[in-house]
């Protein structure tokens, strides 16, 4: 029999897949779950059962947290990126690692297939494609949701079908769970002005009283919360995500453009995520010149889009990520951020880099670094231009009557 790699998750999508590819193609199912920080030692369990009762000749759980975040995830600090100013790539940042796991899987067990539960109007399946391209020329893909055109509500009486039993009404809900956050998608999304209900969220609201946290980085990095200091950023958001969670933050629906041209709207839950970034581009305007942060955010938008649309294979990445990674020197210091009920807010910095010292003034009140004198000269030379203009051109609308 012919060997066919599935990427995995256990939902409905994969778990159509999984029965397909097994008894209507008479494939060899080797699943593989790419575990990029999202799941339980539970839900990996669950996940395995029911591969094995789809099929599966073999179960794999790939564990890439600390490569998704290495490869990706530090840079999505360092930029702030968050699409369209809402989203922070939760889903479309973990798509590249995980079909980059798949796809040195399927060539490390000399798979003749390899499958992904895409359907045909979304973004994951130019991210899988392009990969399996890149890294498994040779491998043939298999899609059957979008080559068959399928409905949720196909998929589902398909799996009724063939036994299969599972919380169909949950299934309803598209959930893609990660270290950086969790996206949902359902009927809601489906419309231009419907909020998915709150049952839809994993994580409901258990958090009433507010409390106050404080987020250690060095060099743009997360490595401490409160008073724990961890061995890798990694432990750090997971340990922030079980602080901050329950008060149901960093909670928003995302519309953008998606890779084939339409558009695309999508719920997410991201509460670690959201407070990290924001803690950092805080920390950020206190350290960094004002030319550091502007080209930080000119290059940072199209470093985020690009990684949206699956380019993290282009070379192009590694000079913005130098780049990016050069700019977190002193991006060193201490966050302090409020937790409440559905917000936060960023209180305040603490850091040694702090560029806002009143050594040399403080903004509004006193000068200590230049005099008045030094000011009106400053003034009427960086002014100068301009006043030529106006004064050669007298037609100008906003020239002096």
């Amino acid at each position: 029999m012919k060997k066919v790699v599935l990427a995995f998750s256990g939902g409905l999508d994969t778990s159509y897949c999984a029965i397909y590819l097994a008894q209507e193609l008479g494939l060899e199912v080797y699943t593989a779950i790419v575990d990029t920080g999202g799941f339980s030692e539970e839900e990996l369990q669950d996940v395995e059962r029911r591969a094995y009762a789809m099929g599966a000749k073999k179960h794999t759980h790939l564990n890439e947290t600390e490569n998704f975040y290495n490869s990706c995830i530090r840079y999505l600090v360092y930029g702030n990126v968050l699409k369209n100013n809402v989203y922070p790539l939760s889903v479309s940042a973990e798509r590249v690692t995980q079909a980059l796991a798949i796809a040195n899987y399927a060539k490390s067990i000399g798979a003749d297939y390899v499958a992904h539960g895409s359907t045909g109007a979304g973004n994951d399946q130019v991210r899988f494609d392009m990969i399996f391209q890149a890294i498994i020329p040779e491998v043939e893909i298999i899609t059957p949701i979008r080559d068959k055109k399928l409905s949720r509500e196909e998929e589902i009486f398909y799996l009724q079908e063939h036994g299969v039993e599972m919380d169909f009404k949950k299934a309803q809900y598209s959930i893609n769970k990660g270290i950086w956050g969790t996206s949902v998608g359902g009927k809601e999304t489906l419309t231009s002005n419907l909020p998915l209900p709150e049952s839809a969220y994993p994580t409901q609201l258990s958090k009433q009283q507010s409390e106050r946290v404080t987020l250690q980085f060095e060099k743009g990095e997360l490595v401490g919360v409160n008073e724990q200091v961890f061995e890798h950023p990694v432990l750090a958001i997971q340990y922030l995500q079980e602080l901050a969670a329950p008060f149901a933050i960093g909670r928003d629906i995302h519309v953008g453009d998606t890779i084939i041209g339409i558009k695309g709207r999508v719920g997410f839950e991201a509460a670690a995520p959201m407070v990290i970034i924001k803690a950092h581009h805080t920390l950020e305007k206190h350290v960094l010149t004002k030319w550091q942060l502007y080209w930080k955010d000119q290059l940072s938008v199209w470093y985020g889009n690009w990684l949206h649309e699956g380019q993290l294979l282009d070379p192009t990445m590694r000079d913005i990520e130098a780049f990016l990674q050069s700019t977190q020197q002193n991006v060193t210091g201490k966050v302090f951020v409020l937790l409440a009920p559905y917000r936060f807010q960023v209180e305040g910095i603490e850091s040694v880099h702090d560029l806002m010292s009143n050594k040399f003034g403080t903004y509004g009140e006193m000068n200590r670094a230049w005099t008045s004198d030094d000011v009106k000269g400053f003034a009427k030379i960086f002014g100068n231009q301009t006043k030529m203009y106006h004064s050669i051109n007298s037609d100008s609308a906003w020239a002096a009557k």
